[in-house]
């Protein structure tokens, strides 16, 4: 068979059913063979959607989502979707056209060396110069996506390498990859260390998300009674309803998840980075603190100084091991106590009247709409915060974003590959009005696709997030954040076919999100926010938590930690 039939038979073979795209005069073979083929094939309106379209799919499903473009600009395109998903372990299968073999290197209409530039952001490149090697590409390439520390994976496809003829019996060979590097030899060191601990606290990231490891999460919290601290792409591994869940640790995260950071005596990393944006100052830690860190990818594992048991194995397995260890449960004690009384003063208060409407007021009335399974994706910025500081979820897998390279225009056409992945769930995207105009386009794919995506925008006419640090670090010297000009996103919305409505008041908020899930067609619900909401609390880089800018609405700010009795930790403030 041809090499581009061969191409989604192996496809098919992975179970793929559908590949996000935007064809072009290299890749023409295997669009002539999606007629004949079961992969359904969506066609975005920009490369770079594509790839966070495979991405949101990949996300929402914990199976390789697949993109596809042409040579040259269409492969350039995916470059920034493909690094987001690298950033955040997202496994892809990334697919380019490419010009002929003979002229690779020549300079030719459309080419680009898109080996070269996709070397840095991928787990593994394929460059196809033989058809008979294109069974190894896929099969292997697919095990690499998915084995270890899951990535993208890239195949570059020149166009007679597609037309080329190879033999059907090739696609039946298998290409095994070698297993992950696995050291649990510190599970004993680490059992220890928690039976001895007075202060135990989790920190989750996403990590623990791709192992699907919620059960064991929640049975090792339980058991230590132990407070769980997420990080953003960690948010939802336990449900953030349960007494033991602190939320969100962070630049912008919970004070009550900071204080448990800062307080514990053994801490428990799972599958998380410790990112400069998740645990801020290294040098904060006290020296007595001890640290068991889990993750799959040894590069990761023990990078922190206070590093004292590593452990380099699957979250899931290394977790099952340390709960056999355990034997027993702890009851509750001072510190857990003392940090549920914390969770429990860590509410904000909601007022209708309040003009212009707040941002987390518009969250608040999107979580009494949002069912517990629905999937919630964002954009980056101040929107990205609101929604991961205020939403409470309640299953993993369920909350969408870009975590490492902080990609604005992500979130929308992530949404899109979740909802075709999840067709039957509610699927929203929280964005700001800088980062939907990046990818406003792709409401024509969702009208054509027929897929009632909801986008939830927060509307305040500013780069968000850039102006709060031009407001609070450069004495209000705005440059470059305005977005003047912005356009009428109703009128927008509809012009490609789908709904909208605008809300300008805190009382319209409720009736307008229950439409938007009502609607059979993609909906956008426009909320004009307060321009000057500023999201807090908010550790500055490079800062302290002594110098956290905290809020003035929760209970925490008019109440303060210190009429709780418990600081375990005297020399350190914490929050």
């Amino acid at each position: 068979m041809k090499g581009s039939r061969a191409l989604l038979t192996l496809l098919e073979k992975h179970d793929v059913d559908v590949i996000f795209g935007y064809p072009g005069g290299y890749t023409l073979p295997i669009y002539d063979e999606f007629l004949d083929s079961s992969i359904h094939h969506v066609l975005v309106r920009h490369e770079q959607c594509a790839a966070h379209m495979a991405d949101g799919y990949a996300r929402a499903t914990g199976q390789p989502g697949v993109c596809m473009a042409t040579s040259g600009p269409g492969a350039t395109n995916l470059v920034t979707g493909v690094a987001t998903a690298y950033a955040d372990s997202s496994p892809m299968i990334v697919l380019t056209g490419q010009v002929p073999v003979s002229q690779i290197g020549n300079n030719a209409f459309q080419e680009a060396d898109i080996f070269s530039l996709m070397m840095p952001i991928t787990k593994h490149n394929f460059r196809v110069l033989d058809v008979k090697n294109l069974p190894e590409a896929v099969k292997r390439g697919w095990n690499i996506a998915t084995n270890g520390r899951m990535g993208p994976v890239h195949i570059d496809l020149p166009v007679d390498v597609l037309k080329a003829e190879v033999q059907e019996i090739l696609l039946d060979e298998e290409f095994p990859v070698p297993s992950p590097y696995e050291d649990t030899s510190g599970v004993l060191e680490a059992v220890k260390l928690l039976k001895e601990a007075e202060r135990p606290m989790l920190l989750v990231g996403g990590g623990a998300m791709w192992s699907n490891s919620t059960p064991e999460v929640l049975k090792l919290a339980e058991m230590l009674m132990a407070p769980v601290a997420t990080t953003m792409m960690g948010k939802g591994i336990i449900p953030e309803t349960h007494p033991l869940s602190m939320g969100m640790l962070g630049m912008h995260g919970r004070e009550i998840s900071r204080k448990a950071f800062l307080e514990c005596d053994v801490m428990v990393a799972i599958g998380a980075r410790f990112s400069d944006r998740s645990s801020g100052l290294p040098s904060e830690l006290p020296d007595t603190t001890k640290i068991i860190h889990i993750d799959i990818d040894p590069m990761e594992a023990g990078k922190n100084s206070r590093t004292r048991v590593r452990i380099v194995a699957d979250a899931k397995k290394s977790l099952q091991l340390i709960i056999k260890g355990l034997g027993k449960a702890k009851g509750d004690s001072e510190w857990s106590l003392r940090m549920k009384k914390l969770r429990e003063m860590c509410d904000c208060d909601m007022d209708d009247s309040v003009m212009p409407i707040h941002p987390r007021k518009v969250i608040y009335e999107l979580t009494r709409v949002l069912k517990d399974d629905a999937y919630v994706c964002t954009e980056v910025g101040q929107n990205q915060m609101w929604a991961a500081h205020f939403l409470r979820m309640k299953q993993p897998r369920h909350f969408i974003t870009s975590g490492g390279l902080g990609t604005m225009g992500f979130g929308f056409p992530a949404s899109i590959g979740v909802k075709y992945a999840h067709p039957d769930k509610q699927v929203v995207d929280i964005a700001g009005d800088g980062s939907l105009q990046m990818v406003v386009q792709e409401f024509a794919t969702a009208v054509n696709e027929q897929l009632p995506v909801v986008v939830c925008l927060l509307n305040n006419n500013w780069l968000g997030m850039v102006k709060q640090w031009q407001k609070l670090f450069n004495d209000k010297r705005y440059s470059g954040t305005n977005l003047q000009r912005n356009p009428d996103f109703v009128m927008l919305a509809k012009a490609y076919g789908a709904d909208a409505i605008k809300v300008e008041r805190p009382s319209e908020l409720r009736e307008a999100f229950q439409a938007a899930f009502r609607s059979e067609v993609p909906f956008l619900v426009d909320v004009h926010v307060d321009p000057e909401a500023d999201i807090l609390p908010m550790q500055p880089g490079g800062k302290s938590s002594k110098e956290i800018i905290r809020c003035d609405y929760c209970h925490w700010a008019k109440n303060g930690v210190d009429s709780i009795k418990g600081d375990f930790t005297p020399n350190i403030s914490g929050a």
